[in-house]
């Protein structure tokens, strides 16, 4: 069999588990691991215990014999029945894909009332970000696009918190609670400098701080977890 690696940054898996398990989810809840690649999230999940299912644009790359994985395009209706599940994880996954309503849309029919979808996703705000964007005109993990190229591998929607804030909520989700994987020292030195015309601007320009918090200047990775409120 394959080796099972992560198919994401160095770090990412290790740094949502230690996240995921600060949660004390129940381990009698039923979990999908949305985008699960070669299967190593789904693999810690299942030795914690949890009743888990994956799916994957390209279920031929799961490697994790324990469990199937069923193939989902997250762009089209899930092929999951009405709350089927009572967790789901999507790490790395929404940078991936253009059809974020019919992803909020089908999370939410899938998901139990009160259920929670948990999201992890490339901080384009911390400011080493922030400043590349500045200078190159791209994100920080975002990259100019191969426009003949639709495997989709490459990350092609760079969205802010209160984009994904406003696609949940329309969707019958709360606003996500935010959390980073961990602050990038690089990112501290500029914090400091720029940190008095952060605090200021906003308020000149009567602009909502709320993408000037200091886990968002700082941190590398978003976990954001939304709770089902239908």
């Amino acid at each position: 069999m394959p080796e099972i690696k992560p198919i994401t940054m160095p770090g990412t898996h290790q740094r949502f588990l230690e996240f995921f398990k600060r949660q004390k989810e129940p381990i009698s809840f039923k979990v999908l691991d949305i985008g699960a690649g070669h299967g190593a999230f789904s693999q810690k999940l299942y030795e914690l215990g949890y009743d888990v299912h994956a799916c994957d644009l390209f279920p031929e790359l799961f490697y994790f014999d324990k469990i199937t994985c069923t193939k989902v395009d997250i762009t089209k209706p899930f092929p999951y029945a009405d709350n089927s599940f009572d967790l789901l994880i999507a790490i790395e996954v929404s940078e991936h894909i253009t059809d974020h309503e019919n992803f909020f849309s089908e999370s939410g029919r899938i998901l139990r009332p009160g259920g929670k979808l948990y999201l992890t996703t490339p901080n384009i705000l911390t400011l080493k970000s922030r400043i590349r964007f500045l200078f190159s005109g791209f994100f920080l993990a975002f990259n100019p696009l191969q426009l003949s190229n639709y495997d989709g591998l490459q990350h092609v929607a760079s969205l802010t918190p209160d984009q994904y804030n406003y696609i949940a909520v329309r969707n019958h989700f709360s606003k996500a609670v935010l959390a980073i994987d961990r602050e990038q020292r690089t990112s501290r030195l500029w914090y400091v400098l720029l940190f008095p015309w952060l605090w200021l601007y906003p308020r000149i320009k009567k602009i909502n701080i709320m993408h000037n918090q200091r886990k968002l200047l700082l941190g590398r990775l978003l976990f954001l977890t939304f709770n089902n409120k239908k």
